[in-house]
């Protein structure tokens, strides 16, 4: 019997992850394969081991990561001590580079082969990790399209096999479900900093717009590993907020005219749903900073950076303040063609990621590594 170690290091991680051991299984049934590691609840779905919860490592930003570096180090401990003692045939690293390098480096030094799926963005900064990965990384499974010819430019074994979110949202399942107006759908991310920082300006913003528009409702799309108290706290508006569990959120997400989001996947999830969004993002003012300076990319969202131009309208730092969220809104509530006019982009947005099919394709290609 063969085993796996998958380690998550964030929720949309383990969202993808589950996609892929679920497909996996289809060609290693549980006789053959074991997987243990890192992950949520939809790779414990999927039938993985869950040594670690991916909850556990929920931070953002440069800053961030640093003041959480004692809960990151234990973690780290446990990993190696739990690889020290399985000794895994192979690891699977999904996103999370900042974690999930030192993973690699603990792999590396044990003699596992690694491999990532949905690998870094080292082609938007800091460049120079593409040497550590190539030390490290046996292959890597790449979900967009522009960056292969990046790796192969520095001599790396990928494959594009596709985005996983196509799967996911399955767009033809949901076409048929239309919008109901005066709804804003929110989705405050699943870290708690933009958490901390963008409920409470998306409850600013609503308190603006409701004062134009009174008949809006606002729904909240919660991530999993938050209380719905929790999110509520961070909601002054003095009027309802209605909270979604995130149980067939690809057809919620169909029902609102528009979305309030923070960046990140979720953004490439309503986009491929097909969704007009306000992307937000919020973090330490140094952080901010220096990602001004090390950024080598137009757009923060994966939307924009796939079509290579903005689609989705990026609000960012002060500009994620409640006044200019709700400026913005307005201006799509009142001119109903901007929000038609995103959606004819969103078609061509589904055609550049792909076909159905990726989690199956990486699976495939993951098990002939294996076997």
């Amino acid at each position: 019997m063969k085993t796996l170690w998958i380690n998550a290091g964030e929720l949309s991680g383990d969202l993808q992850g589950g996609a892929l051991l679920a497909a996996l299984r289809r060609y290693a049934p549980e006789t053959s394969l074991r997987v243990v590691g890192m992950g949520g609840e939809n790779l414990a779905r999927a039938g993985q081991e869950n040594l670690l919860r991916v909850e556990e490592l929920s931070v953002m930003g440069i800053v961030e990561v640093l003041t959480s570096l004692p809960r990151i180090f234990g973690l780290l401990g446990r990993i190696r001590r739990e690889m020290e003692r399985i000794r895994p045939d192979a690891v699977l690293l999904i996103d999370a580079p900042e974690f999930n390098f030192r993973v690699a480096k603990i792999a590396h030094r044990l003699g596992i082969p690694v491999y990532y799926f949905i690998p870094p963005k080292v082609w938007a900064w800091r460049t120079g990790r593409v040497k550590f990965l190539k030390k490290h990384i046996r292959r890597i499974f790449s979900i967009l399209p522009f960056e292969v010819d990046f790796y192969h430019a520095h001599g790396m074994d990928v494959t594009y096999v596709g985005n996983p979110l196509v799967d996911l949202v399955n767009y033809e399942g949901i076409r048929d479900v239309a919008p109901v107006p005066d709804r804003i759908g929110l989705m405050p991310g699943s870290r708690r900093k933009e958490v901390e920082s963008l409920m409470p300006a998306f409850s600013g913003a609503a308190e603006l717009l409701a004062a134009r528009f009174p008949h809006l409702e606002f729904h909240c799309i919660r991530a999993s590993n938050f209380s719905e108290e929790y999110l509520r706290s961070f909601w002054k508006a003095p009027l309802p907020l209605i909270m979604h569990d995130g149980k067939e959120r690809y057809r919620l997400m169909r029902t609102f005219p528009c979305i309030m989001a923070a960046s990140g996947t979720a953004t490439l999830e309503t986009g491929l749903a097909g969704v007009p969004t306000l992307v937000a993002y919020k973090v330490s003012p140094l952080s901010y900073w220096i990602g001004l300076h090390v950024l080598k990319v137009r757009w923060i969202s994966l939307t924009n950076l796939i079509m290579n131009r903005t689609v989705f309208p990026e609000h960012i730092e002060k500009d994620a303040d409640p006044a200019p969220l709700a400026a913005r809104m307005e201006e799509w509530l009142t001119s109903p063609g901007i929000l038609d006019g995103i959606r004819r982009d969103l078609d061509e947005l589904r055609k550049k990621c792909g076909e159905p099919g990726s989690a199956e394709r990486a699976a495939k290609e993951l098990w002939r590594e294996l076997a």
